[in-house]
């Protein structure tokens, strides 16, 4: 419908494809905030390829067939080859050659890419399942209070008056040296962070209108912690379990470091910069070249979840 003017309506108006509010944030976000894009870009492919590294090796195992694990790969990551030992960083041998090799021969690069679905694997299991754990306990806790809380708290306070990895070097020695066990240590070591969250947010939403109105509706309280509770306490979560991403990664790797987790044979980032330290400086690039991964990978991570945080916050729009 025209005005007097003869011009559209406001709320007839059409909105062109590029001004829609999609849109708009999407361009914002590119122009204003280049950091959030390579970190996210970066962290999208290190999740992609260990999702594909990560199933061929699997596959490799099940079917007994080695070269499907380093398929995807420059070189086979476990094969030594001693005419390659330490041979310094080469564009003449790309790709195998482009970071050196170790003292067996064997292509940094291709360790480090064998390498990296376990680090992925690790922190997404460990911080689900600590998420899992913390949710469950932290909202039993703070909708019941009483001996509940008291209870679940003291030991939760427990836990969190060890120096988490000290914890984590401990209960693994206890478990037993292994890369799953090393992880079942790491989900310990984590939910009880995660329980206080869980616990704090539920004490803010427990008085809140909907959630008294669920009471004297008769509506269960599993149906409430969980069907209105959880999903309104679990935002400002998201942008701590994404800083965790990263730092599950770097303690991970500051296990095997010194040997802890660390399976013979296996390329792992903290154990390769482990390895290659004993023969520095004149080899640089094997310990250098893991530590870089790391460090990337952590700091895109923590990157992203601090933009999570001022999102979730408000102090950021785009």
């Amino acid at each position: 419908m025209a005005n007097a003017a003869g011009q559209a309506a406001p709320d007839e108006a059409e909105v062109p494809l590029g001004e829609s509010s999609g849109f708009r944030f999407i361009y914002r976000f590119v122009k204003k905030d280049k950091a959030s894009l390579v970190s996210g870009m970066i962290i999208g492919a290190f999740l992609l390829f260990s999702i594909v590294e990560g199933v061929l090796q699997q596959v490799a195992s099940y079917v007994k067939q080695p070269s499907l694990g380093w398929a995807i790969l420059p070189t086979n990551p476990e094969i030594i080859d001693f005419h390659s030992s330490l041979a310094a960083p080469s564009l003449a041998q790309f790709p195998a050659g482009i970071l050196g090799y170790d003292y067996n021969g064997r292509s940094i690069l291709s360790e480090i890419l064998y390498a990296a679905p376990r680090d992925a694997v690790a922190s997404v299991l460990v911080v689900l399942s600590a998420i899992i754990i913390g949710m469950i306990l932290g909202i039993t806790a703070g909708y019941f209070g009483g001996w509940a809380d008291e209870i679940l708290m003291r030991v939760t306070d427990a836990f969190l008056a060890f120096p988490a990895i000290l914890l984590a070097i401990a209960l693994a020695f206890l478990l037993g040296n292994g890369y799953y066990t090393v992880l079942v240590a790491l989900v310990i070591v984590w939910w009880p962070t995660y329980a206080r969250f869980f616990r704090a947010q539920t004490l803010s939403l427990r008085a809140r209108g909907y959630v008294e109105a669920s009471k004297l509706s008769g509506i269960g309280s599993a149906r409430i912690m969980f069907r209105h509770i959880f999903p309104n306490a679990v935002d400002p979560i998201i942008a701590i379990a994404t800083l965790d991403f990263g730092n599950v990664i770097l303690t991970y790797s500051t296990l095997a470091f010194i040997g802890i987790g660390v399976e013979v044979g296996i390329p792992e980032w903290g154990s390769m910069t482990s390895e290659g330290l004993s023969y520095l400086p004149g080899v640089w690039w094997w310990a250098l070249y893991p530590g870089i991964a790391i460090m990337m990978i952590v700091i895109c991570f923590s990157i992203i979840g601090d933009r999570i945080q001022d999102l979730v916050g408000g102090r950021l729009t785009y």
